[in-house]
């Protein structure tokens, strides 16, 4: 059997987390994802204010979310994609964790400022987080390269001495 590559198996966590998982053989840990994501799923009623957002009815959206149980969503959805990539072709970088982690904390830090106002526009809780994403994934890459960086050149520098 053929391993899995990369970009297949973050396409596959990101249509449903737990998707990669099953992708890469771990049938057990890709059924918890998967069960993982329909209870927080249901208990916040995420695809209704997904509904609403796009169709532009931000403050049904605000109003018909569960925050409590949406703010678990970001760290499942992005770990899971950060197992089905790391656990895919068998070859993992350093510190190749920084992008998803960091994606989690902006992800969820924008759904907890969604109820806020901005520039007399209300986002709501998928579009603020979703537009948190992007911030939050170049933090994580460029922690990730300066993390590289200075951990190859610490040890470089220890081989020379």
């Amino acid at each position: 059997m053929s391993k899995t590559s990369k970009s297949e198996a973050i396409f596959w966590s990101i249509a449903f987390p737990g998707f990669g998982q099953l992708l890469n053989g771990q049938v057990l840990k890709g059924l918890l994802f998967i069960l993982l994501e329909f209870i927080i799923n249901l208990n916040s009623s995420f695809n209704l204010g997904i509904m609403f957002s796009f169709l532009g009815k931000i403050s049904l959206a605000a109003n018909v979310v569960n925050h409590q149980w949406l703010m678990f969503y970001p760290c499942v959805y992005m770990y899971a994609m950060y197992d089905a990539f790391k656990f895919s072709d068998g070859e993992t970088r350093p510190f190749s964790y920084m992008p998803f982690a960091f994606g989690a904390y902006f992800v969820t830090t924008g759904l907890m400022y969604s109820p806020h106002t901005y520039f007399g526009i209300s986002f709501g809780p998928i579009w603020l987080p979703m537009m948190s994403l992007v911030p939050g994934l170049i933090v994580g890459f460029i922690i990730q390269y300066l993390l590289t960086k200075y951990t190859s050149s610490s040890i470089s520098d220890n081989l020379l001495d």
